[in-house]
C-alpha cells in the first residue's frame, strides 16, 4: 500500500519561493509516489484575530497556489480544513487525551503568549488540532519545518498514548519527512541567510513571494546579502549568503552547484544576482499565469469542494472508529 502524506499550510495567500522550492516542488513528485492530502488549515489561522473577507480570499489564493505550483487535484486531495468537520470534532476528542503540562511546554506557545496581552485557549490547544489533522488520515509522513517538529512529537505522543490505552493500533504514529537538500530542503532569507525564508518576515525584501512581478524579483535579488569577497562559490559555513543563492539557482535551473560556480568564475556577484533574478522570474511566470486561470469564478471552489468530499470520507471513518473506542458512538 502507498504511504500517506499530510501537509497543512496556513492561508496567508502569499506563499514564498522558499515554500515552493523547499516543499511544494518536492510534493509534486511525492504525490505520484504516495497518497497525499494537502490542506489549507484555516482553523489554525483563527488563533489570532482575522479580517473575515481577507481570510476568505486568502484561503482561495493559497489553494490556487497549491494547484498552480503543480499539485494535481486528480492525484492529490486538496481541501480546506474547516470544510471537513471531523477536524474540529477530532480535536476535542484528542484534547481529552492531551495534558495541560505538555501543551504549556510547547515553545511556540511560550513565545507567542508573551507577545499578546490576551492569550486565547486556541493558542494553547493549537498543537492538538494539528494532531487531529494528521491522525484523521493515518498519515505515515508529515513534512515539517524546525518550528513544527515539537508539535509533531506531541502528535506522536498522543497517538502512542491512545494505542497503548486500547492495546491496539487506533492511530498510525507519523514520522517527520524532510526532503534532502538536493530536492529542496531549506531556502534561507535573502537578507539574513542564517534564517529560513518566511512570508512573516517584516521586511518583504527578505523573501520572494510567488506572485511578485518580475521587476520586483530581480530587484530583490540585486539587494540580497552576499559575503565578503566576490567569488561565486558554495561554502555554507563561510559564504552562507552566496551558497543560499546558488541553491536557488540550482533548483530553478536543474544545474549542479559546480556548473554554476564554473560559469560565474571571475564574473562577480552583480552578474550572478542579475541572472538569478531573471531565472527565478521566468521560473515563476507559468505559476503566475496558472493562478490567473484558477481565479476565474467557480474554478478553485469546484476543486476544493471535490477535495473536501474525498477528505471527509477518510476522516469521517477514522472519527467514527475513535468515537466507538471512546464509547460516544
Amino acid at each position: 500500500m502507498q504511504k500517506r502524506v499530510f501537509s497543512g499550510v496556513q492561508p496567508s495567500g502569499a506563499l514564498t519561493l522558499g515554500n515552493y522550492l523547499g516543499a511544494i516542488k518536492n510534493f509534486t513528485r511525492l504525490q505520484h509516489e504516495t497518497n497525499c492530502f494537502f490542506c489549507v488549515v484555516d482553523l489554525h489561522a483563527l488563533t489570532v484575530p482575522q479580517d473575515p473577507a481577507a481570510l476568505r480570499e486568502n484561503i482561495k489564493n493559497t489553494a490556487r497556489l497549491f494547484v498552480a505550483c503543480g499539485l494535481d487535484p486528480q492525484v492529490s486531495t486538496i481541501f480546506v480544513q474547516s470544510h471537513v468537520s471531523a477536524h474540529a470534532e477530532m480535536s476535542w476528542l484528542l484534547e481529552c487525551q492531551a495534558y495541560i503540562g505538555e501543551l504549556r511546554r510547547m515553545t511556540q506557545f511560550k513565545d507567542k503568549s508573551t507577545r499578546h496581552e490576551n492569550v486565547t485557549a486556541g493558542l494553547l490547544t493549537y498543537p492538538v488540532l494539528m494532531a487531529a489533522d494528521i491522525l484523521l488520515y493515518d498519515a505515515d509522513l508529515v513534512p515539517v519545518g524546525e518550528d513544527q517538529k515539537q508539535h509533531l512529537e506531541l502528535t506522536r505522543d498522543i497517538a502512542i498514548r491512545v494505542n497503548n490505552r486500547f492495546g491496539e493500533k487506533v492511530f498510525t504514529v507519523p514520522e517527520p519527512y524532510t526532503p534532502p537538500r538536493s530536492a529542496g530542503g531549506r531556502i534561507m532569507s535573502l537578507l539574513e541567510p542564517e534564517k529560513k525564508m518566511s512570508k512573516s518576515d517584516e521586511n518583504p525584501k527578505s523573501y520572494i513571494a510567488l506572485l511578485d512581478p518580475p521587476e520586483v524579483i530581480v530587484k530583490k535579488f540585486k539587494s540580497a546579502v552576499t559575503d565578503s569577497g566576490n567569488e561565486v562559490r558554495y561554502d555554507e559555513e563561510n559564504k552562507p549568503g552566496v551558497s543560499n543563492l546558488m541553491v536557488i539557482y540550482s533548483l530553478c535551473s536543474g544545474e549542479s552547484l559546480e556548473t554554476i560556480a564554473n560559469r560565474y568564475s571571475g564574473a562577480g556577484y552583480g552578474k550572478f544576482k542579475q541572472d538569478l533574478g531573471e531565472l527565478v522570474a521566468e521560473t515563476l511566470r507559468p505559476i503566475q499565469e496558472k493562478v490567473k486561470e484558477l481565479s476565474a469564478p467557480g474554478v478553485i471552489e469546484e476543486i476544493l469542494d471535490s477535495g473536501a468530499g474525498k477528505a471527509a470520507a477518510v476522516a469521517g471513518a477514522k472519527l467514527r472508529f475513535f468515537q466507538e473506542k471512546l464509547g460516544v458512538r
